[in-house]
């Protein structure tokens, strides 16, 4: 299964926060392509919920990944690893009504890996868009990616997905997205 459309799709942006986005291992690479990602989210309108690990010790989401948000998008505080151990965001996700999630931040190996995981088995399709997570270490990055794809995750990179969503050329939202690229 690949995803198809923007009616049923949302985009779950996990912990890129200002203590955690700046430790990973490549977090101006990562920065880059979740902006790719978030401009053609909105430009496609798709909606965005969002988790934050424990605000008070990590921090907020950083400012540069907020400011691409829609305005309505939701932000749950958690302390859970998996942002479904959260019933706020749990109550979000279900609200939206979409069953395809489009998964970015990080770490790969245990906030990304645990939401992807309960995701699942809540009946979602989860795409983990591989540019836009990372790690403080590339070997957790990659085993969490492996262990994610033996799952059953479909993996994806943010322009692969963004043109999958498009279709081709004569989308509305495809010259936007196309300077996004560039």
């Amino acid at each position: 299964m690949m995803i198809e459309n923007t009616s049923d799709a949302f985009v779950c942006a996990v912990d890129l926060q200002e203590k955690l986005v700046p430790a990973q291992s490549r977090p101006d690479e990562l920065l880059k392509r979740i902006g790719i990602l978030l401009g053609g989210a909105r430009a496609l309108e798709i909606p965005v919920i969002a988790a934050q690990q424990y605000p008070k010790g990590l921090g907020l989401i950083v400012p540069e990944v907020k400011e691409l948000f829609p305005e309505n998008a939701f932000i749950a505080d958690k302390v859970t690893f998996s942002c479904f151990g959260t019933p706020e965001f749990i109550d979000a996700a279900k609200k939206l009504q979409r069953k395809q999630m489009i998964l970015i931040g990080v770490e790969t190996h245990v906030c990304v890996l645990q939401t992807a995981l309960d995701a699942q088995k809540l009946g979602y399709q989860v795409f983990l868009v591989e540019d836009c997570t990372d790690s403080r270490h590339e070997s957790d990055r990659a085993a969490g990616i492996s262990l994610m794809r033996e799952s059953g995750i479909r993996i994806v990179t943010s322009e692969m997905l963004l043109f999958m969503l498009m279709h081709d050329s004569k989308h509305p939202a495809f010259k936007t997205i196309s300077k996004l690229i560039r």
